[in-house]
């Protein structure tokens, strides 16, 4: 038996799809034919992901920023309060993150299927949802912030400052998220450069303002949240700009918005449970070092806060390759997802190779930046000369995780990276808490390098079964 063709993908000419002047074949539409269809693989993974990679560390130095400034205050109480209330953050993002990739992943399946006018109705109905999602979320956040803290082991003046930073930060939590769908539209449309400028806007923000305000005008954490919410001020009117000229958005129609969630949702609800695992799995970690005082909690946040710039390139993959996949997938080309997906594990490999390098040798400068004490010193130093090569198996998870969410499996990419948070961490940091928090972060290296594993078997199994049951279409475009 044949399989069940794809409605989304159907010819224009289908009885599904009738052709109109609007959904007309990308051949009659090349300013904004599919990119991802024909040419070299590499080179647009590593156009997509080079560009994201940049983006996406201007997203995460503004955090390192944030930190790095706090730092020199030399107040532990106040590098371990960012430390708490940046865990929540995570959360936070990840539900944002979550959205943007079904936002990307639904709409480069559209365009590369020749439907730009569908993708531009559906993208501008599903933002409504977005907004209305984390503006919810944000509040709730700022509401229940004391408590929640207080639940990772905040205490005393940490707990105290770690609220406050909160209630500043966690209702500007829109204002990041659609930033981040903007971005996602114009990586699916294939403007990785754009995307990029998005995000590179808000660092420059908070690179000019941090110091004015923690420094010159002594707000301290106060200030980093201040500059905090400016930059995804920024970051959302940035994404607007960019994106002027590909008409990807239009007035938003109410009636839309169900179908519009319901073709969205059906890959955002799984990639934000997907995304929510990390987080979550770094909050029992976070929970696990508080034990151990303060200088464990900072000794850790200082690594949490290092490895998203350095491994930006990796990370950036997992949203950069999405769009290529999933234009390929829209145009029945089954051996260039395959390619775009091998493509990618040996530039994660690379990639984690030259960050444990650098990371080897750059221990002792890293420990006299950010001012590491105590228990938080043993911690950065284990991480740099042997817990980084965990990563590898971290980008070996993620590279599968966005085959899952782009091939039709994302319910895979959930089951994985909660099975990296649940009995890739709990088990492993149960044991390893009883040798200190060294134990505590070799625990959680294990478990992320049995569950890495894991998800590469089975994504290479999807993408192998997906050569057997997708038709290859005639005439590949090279």
């Amino acid at each position: 038996m044949q399989p069940k063709p794809d409605p989304t993908l159907a010819p224009v000419s289908s009885p599904t799809a009738p052709a109109s002047a609007k959904d007309s074949p990308c051949a009659r539409q090349k300013a904004r034919r599919a990119r991802f269809v024909h040419g070299s693989i590499m080179r647009h993974v590593v156009t997509m992901a080079g560009t994201g990679a940049i983006g996406l560390m201007a997203v995460f130095f503004v955090d390192l920023l944030n930190f790095f400034y706090i730092s020199h205050l030399h107040d532990p109480t106040l590098t371990a309060a960012i430390a708490f209330a940046t865990s929540l953050g995570f959360v936070q993002v990840a539900v944002s993150l979550g959205m943007s990739i079904g936002l990307g992943a639904s709409t480069g399946r559209l365009i590369g299927a020749c439907r730009h006018f569908r993708a531009r109705r559906q993208a501008s109905a599903f933002l409504v949802l977005m907004l209305a999602v984390t503006s919810t979320l944000g509040l709730v956040t700022a509401f229940l912030a004391r408590p929640l803290l207080a639940l990772l082991g905040a205490h005393g003046a940490a707990l105290d400052h770690a609220t406050h930073f909160l209630y500043i930060t966690s209702p500007a939590l829109p204002l990041v998220c659609l930033g981040m769908a903007l971005s996602s539209l114009l990586r699916a449309v294939g403007d990785a450069r754009s995307a990029m400028r998005v995000t590179l806007t808000g660092a420059a923000c908070t690179v000019i303002v941090d110091p004015v305000l923690i420094f010159g005008l002594h707000l301290g954490l106060e200030g980093a949240a201040i500059s905090t919410v400016l930059s995804r001020c920024v970051i959302s009117l940035s994404g607007f700009l960019n994106l002027r000229g590909h008409d990807m958005l239009e007035r938003p129609r109410l009636r839309t918005i169900p179908n519009a969630s319901r073709a969205i949702g059906a890959i955002a609800l799984p990639a934000i449970g997907t995304n929510m695992a990390t987080p979550i799995g770094n909050l029992i970690v976070t929970h696990s070092m508080s034990r151990f005082g303060l200088e464990a909690v900072s000794g850790q946040a200082v690594v949490d806060r290092m490895v998203p710039v350095a491994f930006a390139f990796v990370f950036a993959l997992t949203g950069s390759v999405g769009p290529i996949m999933a234009q390929n997938l829209g145009a029945r080309q089954p051996d260039r997802v395959k390619e775009t997906f091998l493509c990618t594990l040996k530039l994660t490999a690379l990639c984690v190779g030259l960050d444990w390098l650098v990371f080897a040798l750059g221990e002792p400068l890293i420990l006299q930046i950010f001012h590491v004490q105590g228990a938080g010193v043993e911690l950065v130093r284990l991480f740099c000369h042997w817990a980084v090569a965990s990563y590898m198996f971290v980008g070996l998870l993620f590279v599968s995780n966005t085959a899952f969410n782009n091939l039709g499996h994302p319910l895979y990419s959930t089951a994985f990276n909660w099975g990296r948070a649940t009995v890739g961490t709990i088990p492993f940091i149960a044991v390893g808490i009883h040798y200190g928090p060294r134990g505590v972060m070799i625990g959680q290296a294990l478990g992320v390098t049995l569950i890495g594993s894991l998800a590469l078997v089975a994504a290479l199994t999807v993408i192998h079964r997906l050569g057997q049951t997708l038709p290859q279409r005639k005439g590949k475009m090279r």
